[in-house]
């Protein structure tokens, strides 16, 4: 396979040239396969699409790059992806203009006379692994590969010297490039000069004086200067059928059986027995567990001690809560003790071990009676979602026989509700919270008919659209307290950045920058680094900023004072010149994209670029 050019590294931004080679090497279509798959007939006596120059571009050609660029798209979607909809997405365009530049740099290698030797193509061809056995490269897979994918060697060869010549005369012009030093110093100097900084962040609570509550006239004002956040989006009004699981299950009937089967199921929640919160200490031993014991009991170790001696901590032996049956046989020592203490040396299935005991969680008992109105709801809500469930299919059949919301609402037992609904609206009627309802108020249209829907509380509702509503100022009244929220911290913001200015006036005539407030001190750092306790617009004060200067940040919601404190230069030690080398490398990407972009446009433009629709249309039209 030809050899990557560097162009082909680039992480952001792919030239025409690299695109091209990316989608159409022969040898690449092979190696991720194709399955077999080949184009044979077109309908039609179709061997080009079209010229550039003089130089054929293959119909063959374009109808394997088609189907690769299908393949490709199919598993970036995660399902497959038909040619109609590649079309829509403008991406047959893309492996067009590919083919055409790719014929562009052939018809120059003819012009120039450049091309490779049989050495060199029979190289590549033996160090494929698609084409190697056992033993190295294998013929007969070689031929049963090309066969596979509808190739001949011939053609495939052919193919293989037109990409190394491709990627020689691609090579060749962007092989010169190199990172200017000036603007890879100055690149470097930006992104690994680091500086240090405080800040103090003023806070309401350091307000001279509390904000007033506002006036009603207050309100009226900031409502109409920031209508735009109080008007409710456009949206439709519609009106819909229900059969609710709470409302139906009111209906229902709890069998005591049924209760007292969901009650034993919970039985590990209702019977909880009494439990102890346990450390436990093992000993490789007995005799190392009995010393340890005796020196708790002489008083010249702590239990705190002894984990230490061991090589752990307390987190390490923590057992957490822990019944009588878990413990095994230490239980009845453990749970005779009446309070928090230490046990004797205790077998235990990891060896002899000392237990301490720090707390007695007493036994939970919930009886059916405690719990039974829960119970019941819960039982007949499951009845209520069951029988909701047994009569949607005939809901969808009184739709389908032409029967009206207002039908439904009187032969099925639904409720008749018209609402305005806007996706995202905060008044929107409380059922427009459940996903399928969303989905299907965005999808009807007035004059669709209504369908049975299930939600996934398990109700069902069928609904249609009246009317478009145009989107419209929330009457004051209704939002008062967002608007009184709101105008309070914008006054809160207005206050805080007075007195940010003024305390920056202050520092200006020597007061320090501690007298504001809590100060935090942030060591010299890069341009990269993200802040946790305030916002990213201070790391882009501080890096314009001069050194001891005191600027005022604000943004909605936090307001501070920072102060430039260190300038530390890019360090000039040994890792400099690994982060310079990367820098030109980068660089280096970048320019060959941008060289290879030009030099495509620029050859295409040279050349007389003749295209074939009606050949086309038959490469499309053999996917069909």
């Amino acid at each position: 396979m030809a050899k990557k050019t560097d162009s082909d590294e680039a992480p952001k931004k792919k030239s025409g040239v690299e695109r091209h080679l990316a989608v159409w090497l022969l040898l690449a279509m092979i190696v991720t396969g194709l399955g077999g798959w080949g184009v044979t007939n077109f309908g039609r006596n179709v061997d080009a699409i079209g010229k550039v120059g003089s130089v054929d571009i293959p119909a063959q050609d374009f109808a394997r790059a088609l189907k690769q660029n299908l393949n490709n798209l199919s598993k970036q979607f995660g399902t497959e992806i038909t040619l109609e909809q590649a079309q829509a997405m403008g991406f047959d365009r893309q492996v067009l203009q590919g083919l055409v530049l790719r014929t562009a740099m052939d018809a120059e290698n003819a012009r120039l006379g450049l091309s490779v030797g049989d050495a060199v193509v029979a190289d590549q061809v033996k160090s494929n692994k698609a084409f190697q056995g056992a033993g190295g490269f294998d013929r007969v897979a070689y031929a049963s590969t090309l066969e596979q994918n509808g190739l001949t060697e011939k053609t495939y060869e052919a193919g293989l010297r037109s990409d190394i010549s491709r990627q020689i005369l691609a090579g060749a012009v962007t092989g010169g490039l190199r990172a200017p030093v000036a603007l890879t110093d100055a690149i470097y100097a930006y992104r690994y000069e680091a500086r240090g900084f405080s800040v103090v962040q003023l806070t309401e609570a350091g307000l001279p004086t509390p904000i007033p509550a506002p006036t009603d006239v207050d309100l009226q004002t900031f409502y109409d200067a920031h209508l735009a956040d109080f008007t409710r989006p456009a949206g439709k009004k519609i009106t819909y059928a229900a059969l609710l699981p709470e409302t139906l299950a009111a209906t229902m009937t709890a069998d005591d059986a049924a209760v007292q089967a969901l009650y034993d199921s919970r039985a590990d929640q209702y019977q909880v027995p009494e439990k102890r919160l346990v450390e436990r200490l093992v000993f490789p031993d007995q005799a190392a567990a009995d010393a340890a014991k005796a020196k708790l009991d002489a008083g010249t170790a702590t239990f705190e001690d002894l984990v230490t001696e061991r090589g752990l901590a307390l987190v390490d032996i923590d057992m957490g809560d822990i019944s009588k049956v878990e413990l095994g046989d230490a239980g009845a020592a453990i749970f005779a003790l009446t309070a928090p203490g230490v046990t004797g040396v205790l077998a235990s299935p990891l060896g002899p071990a000392i237990f301490r005991m720090n707390g007695i969680l007493a036994a939970q008992n919930t009886t059916l009676d405690q719990v039974k109105p829960d119970l019941v709801k819960e039982v007949k809500l499951d009845a209520a979602k069951k029988a909701i469930e047994a009569k949607v299919e005939a809901i969808d059949d009184a739709l389908a026989g032409g029967s009206t919301l207002e039908d439904l609402a009187t032969t099925q037992g639904m409720v008749l509700v018209t609402t305005d609904y806007a996706p995202g609206a905060e008044d929107n009627d409380p059922l427009a919270a459940d996903t399928a309802f969303g989905k299907e108020a965005a999808k009807i249209a007035v004059g669709d008919y209504p369908e049975a829907v299930v939600l996934e509380n398990g109700g069902v509702i069928a609904m249609r659209e009246e009317a478009e509503v145009a989107a419209a100022p929330v009457p004051l009244e209704k939002v008062k307290d967002k608007v009184t929220a709101a105008w309070h911290a914008d006054q809160v913001q207005s206050a805080l950045k007075a007195q940010a200015a003024a305390a920056q006036a202050q520092i200006a005539t020597g007061k320090s920058l501690g007298a504001f407030g809590v100060t935090t001190v942030t060591a010299p750092v890069t341009r990269d680094h993200q802040l946790t306790e305030a916002p990213a617009e201070v790391m882009t004060a501080v890096f314009a900023m001069a050194p001891g200067a005191v600027q005022v940040v604000a943004v909605p919601g936090w307001v501070g004072l920072v102060r430039l404190d260190t300038v530390v230069a890019a360090p000039k030690d040994e890792a400099a010149k690994a982060n310079r080398d990367e820098i030109a490398a980068e660089l280096r990407k970048s320019m060959t994209g941008d060289v290879n972009d030009l030099y495509g446009q620029a050859l295409v433009a040279s050349q007389t670029v003749a295209l074939d629709q009606a050949a086309i249309n038959a490469v499309y039209a053999s996917f069909r």
